[in-house]
């Protein structure tokens, strides 16, 4: 195993145990509303509440971590998740079950946050991002194939967020700096405290544009099982049988995206990729069928996760002390409890089809933006290290490029003011203006 990987695991791991909850939505949602009697629209919110939760806690400690420490703060949130999902397992009185859940999306918020900013703070953050979420989507996948077979009940997913974050807890004692796992040198806690948030303009831009498209992600994703069943006339096997294959497509992407790298820039792949998961969501919302549901829904997760690692590297890239990772991701999870919601007010009043066109047309306007942020920052390399000079973005591709034993400033540090030096002048000029200073005096 390559060093950087073995240094990136423990980071890769709590973001898994923090991302896993979105990941699970559907089920949980599901589960809610069969388990305890709830409404759809009820059952949503609660899990719109989970996802909330989870965002403020992003945004709380956007400027924190550093402060606090990663491994006191995973620790917490990882408790907090084990304390809130597994008290929500303990009973079926509902305002405990939504207390409970909102105390472990505080936690795996928590969590998500550690692991963002420790993954901007990574020798190639999109490496470290794409191994994050080929682990979550695994265990997903895992999960949604695993748990229709141990019964029904609002607890079983429950049990494996909270067993999540027990299984994770070991790999917080790896994360001890304020750079968290392997990343790069960090810069002192009270320095990093005082900095300024860098790029402010370009990651609000990018912030606003994330949580569109993540609403845009998840109005598809919170009504694709109605759409399977009463569109497109299709059973609940079958349709939980197209998830299945669109999971494991997912993760055939994620590895894509690993392996093609910066090969593209994040241009690319940030700005051709949305408009192709655009045409998934009009395929799918369209589906009268099973090839074309199945088409549109695994194409579907083919493309988003590969979108959003270059996203999420995007932002990294951004501030290498994760604050804007952190950030846009909160904002990434604002858009994903506003999607259910969005998708079934569209449905309701433009039908399917109408709802897919609508959300392909959000997710074109907001494209535009995100590819200009990406080539705002496309001179910026993908590993910390890069050093802004006079020289320009030649400059900073030499020094990310440098060896890892060359002594080259880190990313933020403050530059050395350099003086100017006049060249001492020859011997024989200085004669021949000293004898010209005494012609000119006589």
């Amino acid at each position: 195993m390559p060093s950087r990987t073995r240094a990136a695991w423990p980071l890769v791991a709590v973001f898994a145990a923090g991302y896993l909850a979105a990941y699970l939505l559907p089920t949980v949602v599901g589960r809610l509303s069969a388990g305890l009697g709830l409404t759809p629209a009820e059952a949503g919110l609660v899990g719109s509440t989970l996802l909330l939760h989870s965002a403020v806690a992003g945004f709380a400690l956007a400027s924190r971590v550093e402060r606090y420490g990663p491994r006191r703060l995973s620790r917490a949130g990882l408790l907090l998740a084990v304390g809130g999902y597994g008290a929500a397992t303990l009973t079926s009185y509902v305002p405990l079950v939504v207390a409970g859940v909102a105390v472990g999306g505080l936690g795996s918020g928590t969590a998500t946050a550690v692991a963002a900013a420790g993954i901007a703070a990574q020798r190639d953050p999109h490496r470290a991002s794409s191994l994050g979420l080929l682990a979550v989507s695994a265990t997903a996948g895992a999960l949604y194939l695993t748990l229709p077979r141990l019964g029904g009940g609002h607890v079983l997913p429950f049990v494996a967020l909270a067993a999540a974050a027990v299984v994770v807890w070991p790999a917080t004692g790896r994360l001890d700096g304020a750079g968290g796992a392997g990343g790069s040198a960090a810069v002192p806690v009270a320095a990093a405290v005082r900095a300024p948030l860098p790029r402010r303009r370009t990651g609000a831009v990018l912030a606003a544009a994330m949580f569109c498209w993540s609403m845009a992600q998840n109005a598809l994703w919170g009504v694709s099982g109605r759409i399977g069943t009463t569109q497109a006339g299709l059973s609940e096997v079958t349709v939980g049988a197209v998830f299945a294959v669109g999971l494991g497509a997912g993760l055939a992407g994620v590895i894509g995206a690993g392996a093609l790298g910066a090969r593209l820039g994040r241009a690319v792949p940030i700005g051709a990729g949305t408009a192709l998961i655009g045409g998934c969501i009009v395929v799918s919302s369209s589906a009268r069928g099973l090839v074309d549901f199945a088409v549109g829904e695994v194409l579907w997760n083919l493309f988003y996760p590969v979108v959003l690692s270059y996203l999420i590297g995007l932002a990294a890239s951004l501030d290498p002390r994760g604050r804007w990772a952190v950030l846009v991701g909160s904002a990434s999870s604002l858009g994903v409890a506003c999607g259910p919601v969005t998708g079934s007010l569209l449905s309701e009043h433009a039908g399917y089809p109408g709802m897919g066109l609508v959300l392909c047309g959000l997710l074109l306007v907001v494209a535009a933006p995100m590819t200009a942020v990406a080539l705002h920052t496309s001179g910026r390399p993908l590993v910390p290290g890069a050093v802004r000079r006079r020289g320009g973005n030649p400059a900073a591709v030499v020094a990310g490029a440098a060896p890892s034993g060359t002594r080259v400033p880190q990313i933020g540090a403050p530059e050395q003011q350099v003086a100017e030096i006049p060249p001492p002048l020859r011997p024989r000029r200085r004669a021949v203006r000293d004898r010209a200073s005494k012609a000119l005096a006589s």
